[in-house]
């Protein structure tokens, strides 16, 4: 019976207990432990620091009451910038786990920094991302920079390399552009808040139209003014352009990123706000000779049109079409002169043979009736060549006034006008024309240049 009592017990045990491995368990305890814990920093002193022929690094983290294994694998540890020892004192950043073949509590670090930099450089990564939270470092807040600055500010020391290399660079590149310097401390506790008045001073004279905020290079903990957040702001609220050249090409810092520019040292900062005036000066004497050139080519291409206008208007003024109408007519009367005066000499002629045969004949009657035929007879030539004459003078005069009235000018008089596009072609219909367009009336005095708003067809 106690037999059978046992193998009872142990059956109801087994049936009610979750047995695992220590493999299960080990792998519970890292899930849990990876689970619970996110991204952790630890600042400690390394010690037994192992770095095997794989490339990772194996150490443990210690103060004075415990400590902990750490690894940080070769992928992690390629791009650190100095040679961890024994006996440092380091910041990481790392995720708890669990080694599960010995069952060791370790810490997996992705970063490793000295501690006194490694504190810094985790208040700049936390200031960094609320910053960016709030969308100080978007780009549509960033302003342009101007092209050719009628003034530029430098906010940095007046003591330092940096506004030597600002002033040397502006007096190379444009030196006729003027330079406005508002010193500040550009570290220490008083930097931050000189930096925020010298802006603000900036903007309440308005008479610069880019800022430079400038410093030579240095240690994180030197340039540090330019990662305080009063700054930050302080440069996010300008109304001028402001361009960050901090430190050296490797250093960044929080005003880079707010800053509407950003560049890689205070030299580079004054090239980025002044043009080069060399090649300012090689444009502008290209320029200069093409539209020589081209004004040139222009002024000869309308001499030529212009040429080529007044031939045709001498061919068809309608003072030569005047002058040749009347030389017709002048033409016409003289040959109605001569015809005239061949028949007064043909007339005449009759009369003096009619004469001598009327003195022939003597007879006092046929005389008498032979002088009044005469008489008729002349009578009727001279009617006929005042009528002839009348007729003649007639026909010119409707030949004139139907010139006239076929002449532009006398339809200029009337009130109209002739129009013409751009080019001088005349226009004859509303849709040669579009609207901005500059056209040309000419009236019976004057001519009228006009801007064309709206055509329509009626």
């Amino acid at each position: 019976m106690p037999t059978l009592l046992y193998h009872a017990d142990m059956n109801s045990r087994s049936t009610n207990r979750n047995i695992l491995s220590v493999s299960e368990l080990n792998r519970e305890v890292a899930s849990l432990l990876e689970q619970e814990f996110a991204w952790v920093w630890v600042e400690a002193e390394i010690s037994n620091l192992a770095r095997p022929a794989s490339g990772h690094i194996y150490f443990s983290l210690k103060d004075t009451g415990a400590q902990i294994r750490c690894a940080m694998f070769r992928s992690r540890n390629s791009n650190l910038g100095f040679a961890p020892e024994n006996g440092q004192q380091v910041l990481v950043r790392g995720k708890v786990s669990l080694y599960q073949p010995r069952g060791d509590y370790q810490l997996i670090v992705d970063r490793m920094e000295i501690a006194g930099e490694g504190a810094l450089r985790a208040r700049f990564d936390a200031l960094k991302q609320m910053l960016s939270a709030e969308g100080l470092f978007a780009s549509e807040h960033q302003q342009a920079v101007p092209t050719l600055p009628t003034c530029i500010g430098v906010i940095t020391s007046n003591t330092g390399a940096a506004i030597r290399d600002v002033l040397s660079v502006i007096g190379r590149r444009f030196p006729s552009i003027p330079v406005k310097l508002f010193p500040v401390p550009v570290q220490g506790e008083a930097a931050a808040p000189a930096i925020c008045r010298a802006l603000a001073l900036a903007q309440k004279l308005g008479q610069c139209d880019v800022l430079l905020l400038v410093r030579g290079g240095g240690s994180l903990e030197d340039l540090w003014v330019f990662n305080e957040e009063t700054v930050a702001r302080a440069i996010y609220a300008c109304r001028i352009p402001v361009v960050s050249g901090v430190g050296h090409e490797t250093d960044i810092t929080i005003a880079d990123f707010v800053a509407d520019l950003r560049a890689a040292t205070p030299t580079a900062a004054a090239e980025a706000v002044t043009p080069d005036q060399h090649n300012w000066r090689q444009q502008l004497t290209s320029a200069k000779r093409r539209l020589l050139q081209r004004t040139r080519e222009a002024q000869k291409q309308r001499q030529q049109e212009l040429s080529w206008l007044k031939s045709r208007l001498a061919q068809q003024h309608p003072m030569a079409v005047l002058e040749a109408y009347s030389q017709r007519l002048d033409t016409i009367e003289q040959g109605l002169l001569r015809s005239w005066r061949m028949h007064q000499q043909l007339w005449q002629h009759r009369q003096q043979r009619l004469e001598e045969q009327l003195l022939a004949h003597s007879p006092l009657n046929r005389l008498r009736h032979g002088d009044q035929q005469l008489q008729l007879l002349v009578s009727r030539l001279q009617h006929r060549a005042q009528a002839r004459l009348e007729k003649a003078r007639t026909n010119c005069e409707r030949l004139a006034s139907t010139l006239n009235a076929v002449s532009p000018l006398n339809t200029l008089a009337r009130g109209y006008s002739i129009t013409s596009d751009e080019t001088g072609r005349a226009l004859h219909d509303s849709a040669q024309v579009s609207s901005g367009s500059t056209i040309s009336s000419r009236l019976h005095k004057g001519r009228i240049i006009s801007k064309v708003i709206a055509s329509h067809e009626q």
